[in-house]
């Protein structure tokens, strides 16, 4: 069984000398920003992962959540280290300070992620959720709803949870028919929700419910949804847990992975209706959230590289010390990382990981920037997050489910047998591309809301950013292979954006909306590995540094651009030339069994 190491070093670089962590001035006190700071809460997260999260993977995966007498209980070790958890302040590390948290970037924050993802995917999703739902309550709900329940959501002691899937429900929420029915200065929820992460467990005193419902006089469709706090025990007027909401956990889902996570059916309104109090306004549920929803996909893109790292780690460490066969200019039987085809296979998962890393990090920093005092730079990080949350969330956990299954292959046979323990990270890692919408869903909101609606402007915005990187990488003649592949990449990225936003066809274009969305990932993936070629460049010239981290950084990042980047190419052969997608009558025929 294979344990988690963080990647300090690749983790503290991103953050320090790529992205100038410490100069997110217009959004932060200076002494929140602090390098020294920054490395001590990074060190100590690597510490809790490696130490209590890591060792509770396996043990989570084998025995998993238990359903008795209504009521869940989780994983042996996991409520000991939810305890640990909450008392470090991991849980209130990025809220607001006005009720208890450190206020500390997103951008940090995604690495501490990164870290608890990779040690322990099935666990970290409870605090994920509870961060989600404390977004939406701080962004719509009232004053004395906030004084109520964010203090103790923020601190850990009560957790929160998403209710939007119902069994007819799915993708498409318009068709949710859970009622919501006003009572005095509260609401009675009536209804069934289905696949609720962490829905029901013994981790906290408390579960904050933020349920979608429809009220009986709403609009049809997604513009009649509210969105409702449902608390799973009701508080007193002074602040304590009190009796428990009309709410039953009828079932936990048996799952594929994450087995350690309780995805819950829960039942509300059995004895006449749980008592729900309305966030924002009647009929804007869907509006607020999505508040959660955006949280929740960017944290599951980070997650798809996450456990990515934790299986090409047990991948790298097996073929270190697994013998078979003599390798090419050996004459003796040697370990199997020195075959060709396997030491480059795990070089490929390596960077892959490495890109997807940049790429979330720099969407963090993004997400940080949103509250720049600066309203050019405000205004310019919202445009930006926006269009890159849908690849975040489709690209990294396509990429990361690719490594997950790449790593069993380096396995063999072993890698098929549960006991190595690769196999949970390969059935772990296939949800990321399906929850939180799945990676289609992503492509659609990336092809139709953030380039087709206004006709391309905030991408072309993105294509100005990588020719500029371009023109700096040129003057400094760096690898004119990168260079040419690179213009290549934006070449047939610029071509495809502009065919997809002049063509008549809908159904053609949303055919091709996923193969936009990976040529999408790999375009920006390879820009941002030319910046950090940048900054390992003129880190080179230090001599005080450690030469030989830059040096390899830099074959590193030439390599994933060489040998990933004319895929942007050949992606827009497939979206211009494949013409039968013009037709759905043809595909149709196509798929009718003879």
């Amino acid at each position: 069984m294979y344990h988690y190491k963080a990647p300090l070093k690749d983790i503290q670089f991103l953050l320090h000398d790529v992205l100038g962590y410490q100069h997110l001035t217009t959004c932060y006190d200076e002494d929140l920003l602090s390098e020294e700071l920054c490395n001590s809460i990074l060190e100590e997260c690597a510490k809790f992962t490696e130490t209590v999260l890591s060792p509770l993977n396996h043990i989570g995966d084998i025995h998993g959540a238990t359903l008795e007498n209504n009521q869940v209980t989780t994983a042996p070790g996991f409520k000991e280290a939810y305890r640990q958890f909450v008392e470090a302040g991991w849980n209130g590390l990025i809220s607001s300070p006005e009720f208890g948290g450190q206020g500390l970037p997103i951008l940090l924050s995604a690495a501490t992620e990164e870290m608890w993802h990779a040690a322990n995917m099935s666990f970290t999703l409870c605090p994920l959720l509870t961060r989600g739902a404390i977004e939406a309550i701080e962004y719509a709900a009232n004053s004395s709803l906030k004084e109520t329940f964010l203090p103790n959501m923020i601190s850990g002691k009560w957790t929160g949870t998403m209710n939007l899937t119902e069994p007819q429900a799915g993708s498409d929420l318009s068709a949710i028919k859970t009622k919501a029915i006003k009572s005095g200065d509260c609401y009675k929820i009536i209804g069934q929700k289905i696949y609720i992460t962490y829905g029901d467990h013994d981790l906290s005193e408390n579960i904050i419910h933020l349920v979608l419902a429809r009220l009986p006089d709403a609009p049809p469709g997604i513009k009649g949804i509210s969105l409702f706090i449902v608390p799973k025990y009701l508080v007193n007027e002074d602040g304590s847990v009190g009796e428990k909401n009309d709410i039953n956990t009828v079932s936990l889902e048996h799952k594929l992975g994450i087995h350690a996570s309780p995805t819950c059916v829960l039942s509300y309104g059995d004895q006449g209706g749980a008592t729900g109090y309305l966030v924002g306004e009647e009929n804007r549920g869907i509006e607020i959230m999505f508040i959660m929803m955006n949280a929740a996909r960017f944290s599951v893109g980070v997650q798809g590289f996450a456990i990515a790292e934790m299986a090409y780690q047990a991948a790298l460490a097996y073929a270190q010390e697994r013998k078979q066969g003599i390798p090419i200019g050996a004459d003796t039987s040697l370990p199997i990382l020195h075959h060709a085809d396997v030491a480059q296979s795990l070089l490929n998962l390596k960077l892959s990981i490495n890109a997807c890393r940049h790429l979330s990090y720099y969407a963090a920093k993004l997400l940080d920037l949103r509250r720049s005092s600066e309203v050019s730079e405000r205004n310019n990080a919202a445009e930006l997050s926006d269009l890159l949350t849908p690849i975040v969330k489709g690209f990294c956990t396509e990429i990361g489910n690719q490594v997950c299954y790449q790593s069993i292959q380096i396995f063999g046979g072993m890698g098929f047998i549960e006991e190595t323990g690769v196999a949970q990270y390969f059935r772990d890692a296939r949800i990321t591309t399906i929850y939180e919408g799945t990676t289609g869903i992503q492509a659609n909101d990336l092809l139709g809301r953030k380039i087709l609606r206004d006709k391309g402007n905030v991408l072309n915005k993105l294509f100005m950013e990588i020719d500029s990187t371009l023109a700096v990488a040129r003057n400094k003649n760096m690898n004119k292979d990168v260079i040419n592949i690179l213009e290549n990449a934006l070449s047939a990225s610029k071509d495809v954006s502009h065919h997809l936003i002049n063509h008549d066809e809908n159904y053609y274009k949303y055919s091709h909306a996923n193969n936009l969305l990976m040529l999408m990932g790999w375009l920006v993936t390879g820009w941002l590995s030319l910046n950090e070629m940048l900054v390992c460049e003129d880190k080179r010239i230090n001599v005080a540094l450690d030469q030989s981290f830059f040096n390899n950084k830099l074959k590193g990042l030439e390599y994933y651009i060489i040998h990933n980047l004319p895929r942007c190419v050949a992606l827009k052969e497939t979206i211009k030339h494949n013409q039968i997608l013009n037709h759905p009558n043809i595909i149709s025929e196509l798929l009718t069994v003879s």
